[in-house]
Formats: C-alpha cells, structure tokens, sequence
C-alpha cells in the first residue's frame, strides 16, 4: 500500500456511486493529479462489498451515502470497522453539518460535498492520502457533537458478518425471510438463524426493534 505519510499517489481507488456520470466525472477529475492510480466502480453497496474483499489493500475509498443495497451510514460504519486501514471518504450532495458531525465520528477519513470544484477535491484527497481528516472549512466551526447512542448502535452492527449486515439490510427494506433466502441464494432456516444472531448482537429481542435499531444510522436529509 501507499505510504500516506511521504506520498499522495494512491495505486487503487474505489469509487462508489450509484450515478455513472458521477463515477466518469470523479475518476476524470482524479486522474490529472493520481497519474497511473487504478480506478474501480461500485454502483451497488453489494459490488463494493465484493471489490474491497478482492483488493484488501486499496488506498482509498470514495463513497456516496445513498447506495443501492444499504442504509444511511450503515455502509460505513461496515467499511471503517471491518477494515480499518483503508480510509473511507464520503461524497455526497448532503452538506448539513451534523450529517458531516455524524460520518466524521463512525469513521469517515473527510467528507466532500458533490458541490466541491474540481480543485477542492483534488486537494481534500491528497491532504487525505497524507493521513489527515478532511472536512469543509465553511462547516468546521459548526460541527455539532455525537450521539452516544447512534455510536453505541453502529459499534454493535460493526460485529456482524457480510452475511448478517446483508440480512440486516434486507430485513430495513421490508423483505420477508423467503424473500431474502431466494435473493440471497440460502434456506429460510438459515435467514432465520442469521436474523436470530443479528437481534443479539443488536441487543434487540424483535425484527421491529432491529429496523428501528439500524434506522439510527439513517440519514434524515435528501441526498443525490
């Protein structure tokens, strides 16, 4: 892997956005001050999921909050507690400052707005590949403080495995446990296993209160 603390060049990127042009755009934009970086796609939580697993050792991670496949700030909490050594950067067109307050504290290595020129995202992820926390300077000063309990829930979620975070996700989107085992490819017994298994380590005794658990990671604000 790169070593941030002496270089800026970043071998491999994700960018992960459920928008094409968004995708071209970032690369496009990158690619000038990145030179020979390698750039990998994600449309879908579930095709990052499969990248990052395939290439451990990528440098970065560009990651838009509103993914097919997950929830909120589910994806990242999921990212930064399962691999830790890759910074996770969200882009989104959400600028509220406790949405940022919020991404900042499950992890995120800077928080972008989409409405960022050129040059300040070109800037913000080298100052990232150097190690640092990156947030819009317009924003800083009024970075509200965490909430405890949104924390205390996205630490419990960060112990389940790909499978159970899939099944969690699915269970948010109203899926019945035949649904899920015919998406996923599983017996019913086994979803039932795996949703036994995530209420446990949610600390929640139901499905309902598994939802309500995972929607404190939910982002209120539109985003694109």
């Amino acid at each position: 892997m790169t070593n941030r603390l002496i270089a800026q060049q970043a071998e491999t990127v994700i960018v992960a956005d459920d928008h094409p042009l968004f995708r071209t755009a970032i690369k496009e934009a990158l690619q000038a001050s990145q030179g020979e970086t390698t750039f990998l796609e994600a449309s879908s939580f579930e095709t990052l999921q499969e990248l990052v697993e395939k290439n451990p050792e990528v440098d970065l991670v560009l990651l838009d909050l509103h993914m097919p496949g997950v929830s909120g700030f589910a994806g990242l909490v999921y990212l930064c507690k399962r691999y830790p050594s890759i910074p996770v950067v969200i882009i989104s067109a959400n600028e509220d400052p406790l949405v940022i307050r919020r991404a900042l504290d499950h992890g995120a290595a800077g928080f972008i707005p989409k409405s960022s020129s050129i040059q300040v995202i070109t800037s913000a992820i080298n100052d990232i590949l150097m190690g640092e926390i990156w947030a819009p300077e317009s924003t800083q000063a009024n970075l509200p403080g965490n909430n405890v309990s949104e924390l205390v829930m996205a630490e419990r979620m960060a112990q389940l495995t790909p499978q159970q975070f899939k099944v969690l996700m699915m269970v948010t989107q109203g899926l019945l446990n035949k649904q899920i085992a015919y998406d996923m490819g599983i017996s019913e017994a086994t979803v039932k296993a795996h949703v036994t298994a995530i209420m446990n380590k949610l600390g929640v005794s139901n499905r309902t209160q598994a939802v309500l658990a995972a929607s404190k990671l939910d982002v209120s604000l539109p985003d694109a």
